[in-house]
């Protein structure tokens, strides 16, 4: 699997974790979710439907594990505090990858990094549920999956 395949994703996503193996390496561990219980549409004034459940982490599905061996910046934002933003354009849902952001400005006035040094870099974004993850980096994270040891009766 590649990121490119991950930007065609539909679903939510919740954070597991996040963490650096080894100086400027980032990993990232992301969770699948399923929307549970009963599902309730109702009609608001303009006449768009919404719909009400619980998204949970779906225990079935394995772990995906985005690893990026090196990173220009990378920033964790609460979802809360986020806002669309017309100026930015990119591809994706819940994997997104930019060709124009705020955080690409920000890495321009920033930091040293340019398109000599350490080369041309892009913007990858992790949109899940409660948190908002940024990473710039040369190169595209390597994609894996891990596999949950999870009985059927904790289910």
């Amino acid at each position: 699997m590649d990121y490119s395949e991950l930007l065609q994703y539909k679903g939510d996503i919740y954070l597991n974790s996040i963490f650096e193996p080894e100086d400027n390496t980032l990993i990232v561990d992301i969770d699948r979710c399923k929307v549970n219980g009963n599902v309730v549409g109702e009609k608001n004034e303009e006449g768009t439907s919404s719909s009400y459940g619980s998204i949970d982490i779906d225990y079935t599905l394995p772990i995906i594990r985005l690893k990026f061996d090196w990173y220009i910046a990378y920033s964790v934002r609460n979802e809360s505090f986020t806002v669309m933003d017309e100026y930015e354009a990119y591809k994706g849902r819940a994997f997104s990858l930019y060709s124009k952001s705020r955080y690409l400005d920000f890495i321009e006035v920033g930091t040293i990094a340019d398109d000599i040094y350490p080369g041309p870099f892009k913007h990858y974004g992790i949109n899940a549920l409660n948190h908002i993850i940024d990473v710039v980096s040369t190169e595209p994270p390597s994609i894996s999956v891990i596999q949950r040891n999870v009985k059927q009766e904790e289910l």
